[in-house]
């Protein structure tokens, strides 16, 4: 299992870089984060929320042939048409909202073993995977809020959190 890194730490803000080696170090890395994200109840997780800056996510919707690792991802097409969708995060515990994004994405990334592929997605999964690409450039949900609305939340989530810390 791997740490979680919450709200207020740098290493959610930072850009992550570009993985250059495809090694078995790696394959161990990603089967920890399934296995973190899957503990969590998560169906998303971006290395940077584990500590590690570099330009990986996993994804499991639990629903077949959407369980995939995305090394070096570039969305490189958006779906003119978006959608308003109830957004949670592990790096922000308990707290939810609705965000807009585009309906459908493609992308381009890598595999464990460093093959090349594109794929076109929608739906949920395309929601989660922008979600996860926006960590990646140190970028989180409550930043596609507007700014009152992200300062109750993060409020609220101070709150929780003192007390859960006392």
């Amino acid at each position: 299992m791997l740490d979680i890194y919450t709200l207020g730490e740098e290493v959610l803000r930072e850009k992550a870089e570009k993985i250059t080696v495809f090694d078995n170090a790696l394959a161990i890395f990603v089967d920890a984060m399934f296995e973190t994200m899957a503990e969590a109840d998560g169906i998303g997780l971006a290395a940077p929320q584990v500590g590690v800056l570099k330009r990986l996510f996993v994804v499991d919707t639990h629903r077949p042939g959407e369980r995939m690792v995305f090394i070096n991802p570039e969305i490189i097409e958006t779906s003119q048409e978006q959608g308003l969708y109830e957004e949670g995060c592990l790096s922000i515990p308990g707290m939810y909202y609705d965000i807009v994004r585009p309906l459908e994405i493609t992308i381009q990334a890598q595999d464990l073993s460093g093959k090349a592929f594109v794929k076109h997605i929608a739906g949920t999964l395309a929601r989660v995977v922008q979600h996860e690409y926006d960590h990646l450039n140190g970028i989180l949900f409550i930043d596609r809020m507007d700014e009152e609305a992200r300062e109750k939340l993060v409020a609220s989530y101070n709150r929780r959190n003192k007390k859960r810390k006392k």
